[in-house]
Order: C-alpha cells, then structure tokens, then sequence
C-alpha cells in the first residue's frame, strides 16, 4: 500500500485535533461562532494550503475533501456552547495534546504528499514540518500572539522534522507505507509532549 492511500485517515485526524486546539484558543480570547470557525479553518487547513501552493499541487486537500470543511462548521456549532463549560473542567493539558496530534499527523500527511509527487527526501520532510506548523503559526498570528514555534523553547518544529525524516528512512528501509505513516506520526507526538512535560528546551 503506497503511503498516499493512507493519507486522508491521517489527514482526517490532524483536522479533528487541529481544529479542537483552534476551537480552545478561539474560546480563551472569547470569540463568537465565526471567530471560532475561522481560527479552526486556519489552524486545520493553513498548513495543508501552504504545502499545496508550493508543490504546485491542485484542487487544495480540502477543496479535493469539503466533507472537512463540512466537519469543522458543525463542530463548531456543537464546540461553541461546550467549550464554555469545557475550560472550566478540562484540564489545559488536552489541549496540549490536541495541538501534539495536530502537528504529528499533519506532517507525516505532508511527507507523504510530497513523498509521492516525487520531491526529494530533503523537501519532502520540509514540506511535511510547513504541514504541521504553518496552521499553528496563522492561529497565533490571527490571535496576536507571537506564534508558539518561535517561542515555545521546546521541540517543535524539530520533533516534526526529525519525525518526518524518520518517516522518509523506514520507508525506504522497506517498512509498509501505512504502518510507517502511522509510526512516525506517534513518534512526533510522543517526542513533542514528551519534550512539554519534562520541559526539555532547545534553547
């Protein structure tokens, strides 16, 4: 099974947890339903957009996929009134989470795009780290907040390259594309919330 077969179950995952971690930071600076909306879009789909843009690549992943964009708006409608409640007995710890899978699987989905369009091992893996950053960094700026990848301190963007070239070397190594596509996804969460809990800084 060719990695690209497996890409929209990942896909599907990192925009659950994208737009869960969008729909809390919306929530904290108290927008309404459209603002909401908007930093989920952003936080889901930035990433994706960008990553397409510069591969040349078209329709956009979720143009290809509007069911995605479909998800987000009634999310949105059902988060709206819930994270109201939610930040009061959700600890602030799953939204760390949510933003870790985001980023883990969004990369890996952008490796696997680029992989199969036939970019080299080096721009495959930047393409998978703009996949997994770049919503991030949109949400902060459209939040006023100097984006978490340039001041975080933790691995990021690291933990997203370093599993995106992981990713590249156990596929070559012969590893299946779908059970390699899904280890090196844990594999850059595990390493970024491991890196948040024992505050493990490359500064």
């Amino acid at each position: 099974m060719r990695a690209e077969a497996v890409v929209p179950a990942i896909e599907f995952v990192a925009v659950l947890a994208a737009a869960f971690s969008g729909f809390a930071e919306a929530r904290n600076k108290k927008m309404d339903a459209v603002g909401v909306f908007t930093v989920a879009f952003i936080t889901a789909f930035g990433g994706g957009t960008l990553r397409d843009v510069l591969l040349d690549r078209r329709p956009f992943f979720w143009v290809e996929h509007p069911h995605y964009i479909v998800l987000i708006l009634v999310l949105t409608l059902i988060a709206t009134p819930l994270l109201r409640v939610a930040q009061r007995v959700v600890p602030p710890t799953l939204f760390v989470v949510a933003d870790a899978i985001g980023l883990g699987f969004f990369s890996i989905a952008g490796t696997s795009v680029a992989h199969e369009l036939g970019s080299p091992p080096v721009v495959a893996a930047m393409m998978g780290v703009v996949t997994g950053v770049f919503g991030g960094v949109l949400r902060d700026v459209l939040l006023n907040e100097v984006p978490m990848v340039l001041r975080d301190g933790r691995p990021y963007a690291l933990a997203a390259l370093a599993g995106c070239a992981f990713f590249l070397l156990i596929l070559d190594a012969g590893v299946p594309a779908s059970l390699a596509t899904w280890i090196a996804a844990a594999l850059i969460v595990a390493v970024r919330l491991i890196a948040w809990r024992w505050n493990w800084t490359i500064r």
